[in-house]
């Protein structure tokens, strides 16, 4: 099972060094990946996310990604509904093939309908605009000249080029733990990533999506909040989702202050220790 770590680019710890500092320790300490959310605008008093200060996360991941060699980049995940998925494309194809092929794309249909309001994005059509954003980009990314005739997304494609292709190609991870998401993950996607499930919950899901993509190449992710108090449950939590046939784990520390933060990265590579494979 694959170990990743959220970087620290919301609320009052985030920033251009805490990043760059947060990438490069994940890297070292051998985490397969670095991962980020996304809000691009939120209501002035909303209870989540825990603060208005949120980098943008291909940005925040193309930084991290010029301070490290080695380690994957995650979204977890891009609102796609909310984006044009054109520009959205020649963003993520820059960033794989800048990053020499280290992205994860986990794309998401969003929740927060203000959010989507202020982005003059219809909320009701976020799912049919998911599911014709992912083929439209996978269009753009795969052929050259490209046509793909829209129903919801603005956009007159016939003929054109969008070039360079990304290589290799960026694996799109589903995400969210609704029935919706969950069928949309075995029709579309290349994982599914997940969060808010214990190990006997995620035990089910993983049954179920393994019985309709067995191949090997789709990836069944979760992502755990940490409240960094109890490092033991954490590493049992970690066995608990590695034998239900998880995959992939993404850890998210909740510490405010950036030195706390470093420090509970430490601690979640430790309890991962003895995982991999």
């Amino acid at each position: 099972m694959r170990l990743g770590i959220h970087l620290p680019h919301v609320g009052r710890k985030a920033g251009p060094d805490s990043i760059r500092k947060a990438a490069i320790q994940a890297e070292t300490l051998g985490f397969a990946d670095v991962w980020v959310s996304e809000h691009i605008i939120v209501p002035k008093g909303a209870p989540y996310p825990p603060s208005p200060i949120f980098y943008e996360p291909v940005l925040t991941l193309t930084w991290a990604g010029a301070a490290t060699k080695r380690i994957g980049l995650g979204t977890s995940v891009l609102v796609l509904p909310m984006r044009h998925p054109v520009p959205l494309a020649k963003e993520l194809a820059t960033l794989q093939n800048l990053s020499q092929g280290r992205l994860i794309v986990g794309a998401g249909v969003g929740w927060m309908k203000p959010e989507f309001a202020a982005l003059g994005m219809p909320f009701q059509e976020r799912g049919r605009r998911m599911d014709e954003g992912v083929a439209l980009m996978r269009a753009l990314w795969s052929q050259d000249p490209v046509s793909f005739a829209t129903e919801l997304v603005q956009a007159d494609i016939d003929e054109m080029r969008m070039l360079p292709h990304p290589s290799p190609p960026i694996p799109i991870w589903i995400g969210g733990i609704t029935e919706a998401a969950l069928r949309r993950a075995v029709r579309l996607g290349d994982g599914w990533h997940g969060t808010r499930l214990t190990p006997e919950e995620a035990a089910p899901v993983v049954k179920r999506l393994r019985g309709e993509r067995p191949e090997s190449s789709f990836v069944i992710s979760l992502r755990h909040g940490w409240d960094g108090k109890d490092e033991a449950a954490l590493k049992g939590r970690l066995q608990g989702y590695r034998q239900a046939g998880v995959n992939h784990v993404m850890v998210e520390p909740w510490e405010r202050e950036i030195d706390a933060w470093l420090k509970t990265v430490e601690r979640v590579a430790k309890a991962g220790e003895g995982l991999a494979g």
